[in-house]
């Protein structure tokens, strides 16, 4: 199963509110609770979990790196670290599903219409002029 990346998640925020992600942090800040803190809270979280998982990726690469000895003291610091990866990738897979479902259970937020502008009603015709004489 493919999973979205924070990068994805992030234009589907975007698109789905109309605004850059940066603005919609600050925007988030003065409201109260709701579904766009919602979002961008799993946002951040998928963000982590994709750190946590480029971290523990070089780590074990740094660990696995060919000229390095793998004695007693390293497995364990190998295993370690692939514990901590899996976990990150499965916290990343819960992330990335989560707020994918969100987002598409949402329909962008349509652009507000403005108001009707109100057409003057047309004058009344003018009574002709008279052609008679007054006294």
């Amino acid at each position: 199963m493919t999973y979205l990346t924070s990068i994805e998640i992030a234009g589907r925020i975007e698109d789905l509110y109309g605004a850059p992600l940066a603005d919609l942090h600050a925007h988030a800040q003065d409201q109260p609770p709701g579904m766009l803190s919602a979002l961008l809270g799993m946002y951040d979280h998928l963000v982590g979990a994709e750190r946590s998982i480029a971290f523990h990726r070089q780590h074990l690469g740094r660990l696995l790196h060919p000229e390095r000895q793998i004695g007693r003291c390293e497995v364990s610091h190998l295993l370690d670290g692939a514990r901590r990866l899996a976990e990150a990738v499965a916290v990343r897979d819960v992330q990335a599903t989560s707020v994918a479902a969100v987002l598409h259970s949402l329909a962008p937020v349509p652009a507000p219409t403005p108001p009707p502008v109100a057409t003057p009603a047309p004058a009344p015709p003018r009574a002709a002029p008279s052609t008679s004489r007054s006294r």
